[in-house]
């Protein structure tokens, strides 16, 4: 991985199994045993995305299999529907959670835990399935050589705060050091900042001194 990753569309996964709205139940739960995942687009015509089926849409059906819906508060009868659905249509969440390609990792990041999903469906203008991205699939960044997050913070973040100073970057296990002395202090939190914002970097510490004085 080349360069620092900034979107979506440079850790999503473009092969993507999916259903349309008719697939059965039990198609479903087979597809994502085969494929090792935890929920599966709902296509419409072209490709759009209609809904999204996860497992947490197919669990009502063993939850509530001996429950008595009379018995249940309010706020759990759409389960109750669920429970008794059979096609991917009558099972899925809609709309879809969905994020466009382009979109930053960080707001996959956020739209993944705000909305407590694992995956989610990258979508066209048109709302056309492009591909999907997962929670490992944001991890993917941190994955990066030292070596090359090193030569990136030296050239992004060192280079242009500390001209014709001796201030080195170095990287060890994602976690960002500098070192040498600095003659303005206050582009402290400004280098760390802008470390921090390096895809795949771990933590930033720092290692700034003030420089000799002048004899």
């Amino acid at each position: 991985m080349s360069g620092s990753p900034h979107i979506v569309s440079d850790v999503m996964t473009h092969t993507v199994v999916s259903v349309g709205r008719d697939a059965a139940f039990k198609e479903i739960v087979e597809l994502m045993r085969q494929w090792n995942v935890s929920s599966l687009p709902v296509l419409e015509g072209e490709g759009r995305v209609i809904g999204v089926v996860s497992e947490a849409d197919l669990l009502p059906k063993e939850e509530f299999r001996d429950s008595d819906p009379g018995l249940l508060p309010l706020h759990r009868l759409s389960d109750v529907a669920k429970a008794g659905a059979v096609t991917a249509g009558e099972l899925m969440t809609a709309p879809a959670v969905t994020v466009h390609a382009d979109a930053t990792l960080a707001r996959a990041a956020r739209t993944m835990a705000l909305r407590k999903v694992k995956r989610l469906p990258v979508v066209g203008r048109l709302g056309i399935l492009e591909g999907v991205v997962s929670r490992s699939d944001l991890l993917k960044v941190f994955l990066r050589p030292d070596a090359e997050l090193a030569a990136e913070v030296n050239r992004m973040v060192v280079a242009p705060l500390f001209p014709n100073q001796a201030v080195t970057a170095s990287v060890q296990d994602g976690v960002v050091t500098f070192r040498g002395p600095i003659r303005d202090r206050n582009l402290v939190p400004v280098a760390a900042r802008l470390a921090h914002a390096v895809e795949g970097v771990v933590d930033v510490r720092v290692d700034l001194t003030a420089p000799p004085p002048s004899r």
